[in-house]
């Protein structure tokens, strides 16, 4: 890991648990990025237009760097780029923000053909706004041999602009396909399931725990980039659990923007199971849900949350039942679970159950015929079969889905009529 000294500046206004908390994100994010944490700068005051910081903290920083020589200096603050430059010819050493960070550990840990599109994209909308700036300062330096065109401050600007729109035709394309993909889902009957909630809410570990199946989790934030998704099995009815990436406080918009197409995973589930990490403070928790709900309003159209209240085996009874009617107001159906001792899994499956949509339940005769064998085992394949009864005739009691009822009322009253002239692999 390489060292790197962390900057926080904190705003006058914002309370101290706030600014603690701000910290420790941008530690974990560190932490994430394969980064060793070696000093922290922190200064509470208004941002100064040169350096963020002010300048005697500045070069406080750059005796620091010079001492400590970190591979970079990262600061919390969103950095323009006359500041960037500013603090890096200060303290000799590469300077970045959390935005830059963020796009680093995307950069990393993208794996398909669409989150790594996603990813460069998304450097390249951070970028954008800055091409004219970037090239101006580099001018400035007079690197020999520097393009020493005019003109290139606009010729670098429309290249970033030609990319961006090449990178989202390409996304809108794999964009189509996976709708397909969720179309064809639904129509084979499965119901979709999504987890979501913020980055190290123990989404990752809720999944395995439900699935029982190990995927990558890790005690570091963005564990999980592309989406996960898993056959999970109900009370005999068959769903997809998908686990996606995380939100995280202050994501500006072109990160949103820019993965647009793994948040639809959430957006187009029947069910969300919104995870909550219910030891963090309660102030915490209320924003956070705040924020997730003020996401899926914009974007959900049916479908059901579920909130999975999970680390409940990090506090005690009397804790735990305080903290559930504080934010009971933030968090429907909620459901007490500890992926990591599994505890409650049991209860949220059966909440799951209730809320999956409607399957209907009817009672099937057929007159014995080789043909109705064929649709007792094409029931068996796509519905739940209670029972089945071999007399003069087969009575079965079958809960499926709408397109299943139809066609087996369909092929009873054909059958039943005698009229046998149709195959029933057409039927089907």
């Amino acid at each position: 890991m390489k060292d790197v000294i962390i900057v926080q500046r904190r705003i006058p206004r914002c309370s101290e648990s706030e600014n603690q908390r701000k910290l420790a994100e941008l530690r974990e994010l560190a932490w994430a990025g394969n980064y060793n944490v070696v000093q922290e700068v922190i200064q509470t005051r208004y941002p100064d237009r040169q350096y963020q910081i002010g300048k005697g903290k500045a070069e406080e920083l750059a005796e620091l760097a010079l001492s400590q020589k970190p591979a970079k200096i990262i600061c919390y603050n969103p950095l323009s780029v006359t500041q960037v430059y500013n603090l890096s010819e200060m303290c000799k050493c590469e300077v970045i923000d959390k935005f830059q960070l963020i796009l680093e550990i995307f950069a990393t840990r993208a794996t398909t053909r669409r989150s790594r599109m996603q990813v460069e994209l998304a450097r390249l909308e951070y970028e954008l706004p800055r091409a004219r700036k970037i090239v101006s300062l580099l001018k400035m330096e007079e690197r020999p041999g520097f393009m020493g065109l005019g003109g290139y401050e606009d010729s670098y600007e429309q290249d970033i602009k030609k990319r961006i729109s090449r990178i989202k035709k390409e996304l809108s394309t794999v964009q189509r396909d996976s709708e397909n993909l969720r179309g064809y889902r639904h129509g084979e009957g499965f119901s979709l399931l999504c987890l979501a909630g913020y980055t190290n809410a123990g989404k990752s570990t809720l999944f395995r725990a439900l699935v029982d199946e190990n995927v990558e989790v890790e005690n570091m934030l963005f564990t999980t980039l592309s989406p996960t998704t898993r056959y999970l099995g109900i009370n005999g009815r068959w769903t997809l659990l998908t686990d996606t990436v995380g939100f995280i406080e202050d994501l500006p918009h072109f990160l949103v923007d820019a993965f647009r197409s793994t948040l639809e995973d959430v957006f187009r589930a029947d069910i969300i199971l919104l995870v909550v990490d219910i030891s963090e403070p309660v102030d915490v928790i209320r924003k956070k849900l705040a924020v997730s709900h003020e996401i899926f309003w914009e974007q959900l159209e049916k479908a059901t949350i579920i909130t999975a209240i999970n680390k409940a085996d990090r506090l005690s009874p009397e804790e735990l039942s305080s903290r559930l009617k504080s934010i009971a107001y933030l968090a429907p159906n909620p459901v007490v679970v500890s992926a990591k001792t599994v505890e409650g899994l049991d209860e949220l499956k059966d909440v799951i159950y209730s809320h999956l949509p409607e399957w209907k339940r009817f009672t099937l005769e057929l007159p014995m015929s080789g043909e109705s064998m064929s649709a007792v085992s094409w029931l068996f394949e796509e519905g739940i079969v209670h029972s089945v009864n071999y007399g003069n005739n087969i009575v079965m009691d079958v809960e499926a889905r709408n397109e299943v009822y139809r066609k087996a009322r369909s092929l009873e009253k054909r059958l039943s009529s005698g009229n046998t002239a149709e195959s029933t692999s057409k039927d089907l």
